[in-house]
């Protein structure tokens, strides 16, 4: 079997401004019609470097080819399969980038009149149709900046009601098997997280929520699919519970690609879920771009949505800001427009049936996956799952091997590593999120390296301890770049 990867012309690239050489330009810039300024008079001392003098001087050909190679040091969905679990690393089509880059749409500004952006809002107020027919929810904001950020909203909203009754709430409930960000979210939006553990097939049961949901808890915050891959068969039964007791069932609408267009949230006792679009709606992930968490919630929770809405009045959009009960602005303007863009060409060029059968395609990779790498290596729940399934390193410990070590040989191979050490209810957890956008046959080519690596890690553990072995950095020491981490260039 060949290899995925290659360690041919790994080109060294030094710095930018070690590649400088006095008086070469790339550009010609049209004369300057003012007054030339020194950098120490139009900028504040303190805030110029005191190492660098002005930028560098390359040529043109200097400059492409260096940020080209140093794009080719790093790794991306559009080189090679990223299984990346509980992050969702779908292809991302390039017809969503080509409509984001309409002029009607890339050269609008926020403060333009509403008379002449209707283009702007009746895309906005069309997406957010979509996505609550998608979730089953009565209303939905497009203003949060990411998960994280729609997790925060739905929380505030969730306190503001409570006070809004005069009775504040101080608990949120969250099982073991949550994403990591939703503890850290409950805290910020100033509750106090009452954790709880699921049962032994990795499912939260409704014994363990009755125990602890009391008048004080303002609800239950659930990932479903939760961080194991599972679905959390008893979430009607559990909704039923925290409503019964006045709280709200939160339900963490990460893993929503395994369930759109097979079940609606809303219809489960779901009162709120924030959707992350770059993993669900296929717009960009990670990079420290714009991102986009939209929340949904049902009708007791709708007026207290972040402002403005965005509302239809006969053929016309307009935005309203009078919302007494609002908890106000979540973002500047109206969110990350130009990522809600791509999530509407995503939903228009798929349609309900192409998102349903994505959604099935995600959940036949992740369980062809499972079952044939079960045995190679030791599966955390032996259980149907959907969009991701989380192996162990239990079968390779005896010869030596870590999760880590697997992980590194994995880039020998070509491959970006999957999601390791999480979640933390599984000890040395190899977790692995194939999406819908894979082949067969680059899944058949991961599993034969996966298998290949669980061999070496019994006939060859070295291999696996010097990994990687082919590529431009070896086995970095990651304690210690956490710890004493350099900061700034030397020179």
């Amino acid at each position: 079997m060949e290899a995925n990867g290659t360690s041919g012309l790994l080109l060294e690239e030094p710095l930018i401004f070690e590649k400088s050489s006095p008086g070469r330009t790339g550009i010609g810039p049209a004369s300057s019609d003012v007054p030339e300024v020194p950098p120490s008079e139009a900028v504040p001392g303190k805030f110029l470097r005191k190492d660098l003098d002005g930028f560098p001087d390359l040529s043109e050909i200097d400059t492409v080819r260096h940020y080209t190679r140093l794009s080719q040091w790093n790794f991306g969905v559009d080189s090679g399969f990223y299984p990346l679990g509980s992050c969702t690393m779908k292809y991302n089509p390039k017809i969503n980038e080509a409509a984001c880059r309409l002029p009607g749409f890339s050269n609008i500004h926020p403060y333009e009149p509403q008379e002449l952006t209707q283009g702007a809002l009746e895309l906005m107020h069309s997406l957010e149709t979509y996505l609550s027919e998608i979730t089953g929810m009565a209303a939905i904001t497009l203003q949060p900046s990411a998960g994280a950020h729609g997790e925060l909203c739905g929380l505030l909203m969730m306190a503001a009601y409570f006070k809004s009754k005069g009775r504040p709430r101080t608990k949120i409930i969250i099982p073991d098997t949550a994403h990591g960000t939703n503890p850290a979210s409950s805290h910020l939006a100033g509750f106090k997280v009452v954790p709880v553990k699921s049962e032994g097939r990795g499912v939260l049961s409704v014994e363990a929520v009755a125990a602890v949901m009391d008048e004080d808890t303002a609800g239950l915050m659930l990932t479903n699919p939760n961080t194991l891959g599972l679905f959390e068969r008893n979430i009607k039964e559990i909704a039923e519970v925290v409503h019964s007791r006045g709280g709200f069932v939160y339900c963490d609408g990460a893993n929503m690609n395994a369930l759109m267009g097979l079940t609606r949230l809303g219809e489960l006792g779901v009162d709120v879920v924030q959707l992350n679009l770059h993993k669900t709606f296929s717009t960009p992930h990670g990079g420290g771009g714009p991102g986009s968490g939209p929340v949904g919630v049902g009708k007791a929770l709708e007026p207290f949505l972040p402002v403005p809405r965005v509302k239809k009045e006969g053929d016309r959009y307009g935005l309203v800001f009078d919302r007494p009960d609002t908890i106000g602005r979540m973002k500047s303007f109206y969110g990350n427009f130009s990522i809600m863009v791509r999530a509407y060409a995503y939903i228009r060029r798929m349609g309900g049936e192409g998102l349903k059968r994505a959604a099935i395609a995600a959940i036949l990779n992740a369980n062809y996956i499972k079952e044939r790498l079960k045995g190679a290596y030791h599966l955390a729940f032996d259980e149907p799952c959907m969009h991701e399934c989380v192996f162990s390193d239990r079968l390779q410990l005896g010869s030596g091997i870590s999760t880590m070590d697997v992980a590194k040989r994995l880039i020998d191979y070509g491959y970006h590593p999957p999601t390791v050490y999480f979640p933390l209810v599984v000890p040395g957890a190899i977790m692995v999120e194939p999406t819908e956008t894979e082949s067969i046959e680059t899944l058949d080519k991961f599993i034969e390296v996966m298998k290949r690596i669980a061999e070496e890690a019994k006939t060859n553990p070295e291999l696996l301890k010097n990994a990687p072995a082919t590529t431009k950095t070896a086995r970095v020491d990651e304690t210690r770049a956490a710890r004493e981490p350099v900061l700034k260039w030397e020179g």
